[in-house]
């Protein structure tokens, strides 16, 4: 009697008992890596949005990251774990000198574990966070841009925008303007002055109020020289807010505009691109803008008046009266008073043909 009623109970319980063995060694994994698994205060790396897919993003960014990081800083080196460990094998009497040889050790090892690039869990979907070590994140992305920019070359599909990292802290107003008093003095503290503008972004958090945030942060900029303008079309230095639940993410970037926004999507078309977005901007006027170009198309001289013209256009068709008169008080070669005596005599020959 026990046996049926223990059956329906198994498949549940072999389901969680597996569903339990592999969260833990999923993150046994991510820890092997060394150094944190998630977004937080205290790093440096770079922040990159992507469309839906976030592992090809990753695998886009160790490409793009190394290719270029080999390029500024050279390429990666690593070290054996046996030339690391065999320093700590000997004898000592002396048990502190042994325990700080062992600390030692363990560091080192973990060092010797850390990449160059080590992706994190950011807090927000579609948002990858690839933590650096030993490298510029600013100097970085702002080289991966520019040759981007130059050759129009597109390398990247999944990856949208690129943002450089160069400090984290709490997202909380008060341990934001700690924090920036001292982050922003390489920028904007005397001598050193620019045009600025704060771009504010923030996932997944409720408490922070954007225009508090941005009110602060161009006062610390002020305090620090009074010469710092703010400039919203074209600033020297651009301040990145990017807030993540409950991290601040803090950067300082140039040619902002230039990069179309750090977007490697739109950095690589070329000057002509733009323009053909202004027929969706302008649904109103471009049409006008095209007839009156037909209607110059149509002329069969330029020494020849605008009063031959129009009554050519309005015996065939009367329909295109309006779009004739635009087009003679457009181009100023005709007075309005000639209009109206041509419209004029068109009826009359209308009216003889009737």
């Amino acid at each position: 009697m026990a046996a049926p009623a223990q059956q329906p109970t198994q498949p549940g319980g072999g389901k969680r008992k597996g569903k339990a063995q592999y969260v833990p060694a999923k993150r046994a994994r991510r820890c092997d890596a060394g150094g944190p698994r998630q977004l937080e205060p205290g790093l440096q790396g770079i922040l990159i949005t992507c469309n839906m897919n976030e592992r090809k993003c990753v695998e886009e960014a160790y490409s793009l990251l190394n290719e270029y990081g080999d390029d500024l800083y050279g390429p990666e080196k690593f070290t054996d774990k046996d030339q690391q460990t065999s320093g700590s094998e000997g004898e000592d009497d002396d048990v502190e000198a042994a325990l700080k040889k062992e600390v030692g050790d363990i560091k080192a090892s973990t060092e010797m574990r850390l990449r160059r690039f080590q992706s994190v869990e950011s807090g927000a979907n579609n948002v990858v966070f690839i933590r650096t070590l030993g490298i510029e994140p600013e100097k970085l992305v702002h080289h991966i841009l520019q040759d981007m920019y130059k050759t129009k070359k597109k390398k990247t599909r999944v990856i949208l925008r690129m943002l450089p990292i160069s400090g984290t802290c709490k997202a909380f107003l008060e341990d934001m303007k700690k924090y920036a008093e001292t982050f922003l003095e390489p920028w904007f503290k005397a001598p050193n002055k620019g045009t600025f503008q704060i771009v504010y972004k923030s996932r997944n958090n409720s408490h922070m109020n954007r225009e508090e945030v941005i009110k602060e942060l161009a006062g610390i900029v002020g305090s620090l020289n009074s010469e710092n303008k703010v400039d919203l079309t074209n600033p020297q230095y651009t301040v990145v807010v990017e807030i993540i639940k409950a991290v601040c993410c803090l950067s300082v970037v140039k040619d902002y505009m230039l990069f179309r926004k750090y977007n490697l999507q739109e950095v690589v078309k070329s000057a002509k691109d733009p323009s053909q977005l202004n027929p969706k901007q302008g649904n109103g006027k471009e049409p006008k803008l095209e007839s009156g170009d037909k209607l110059n198309q149509n002329k069969p001289a330029e020494g020849k008046n605008n009063q031959q013209v129009v009554p050519e256009i309005s015996e065939e068709l009367g329909q295109i009266k309006p779009t004739s008169e635009m087009q003679v008080v457009n181009e100023g070669g005709a007075k309005p008073e000639i209009v109206s005596q041509v419209t004029e005599g068109s009826k009359s020959n209308e009216n003889d043909l009737s």
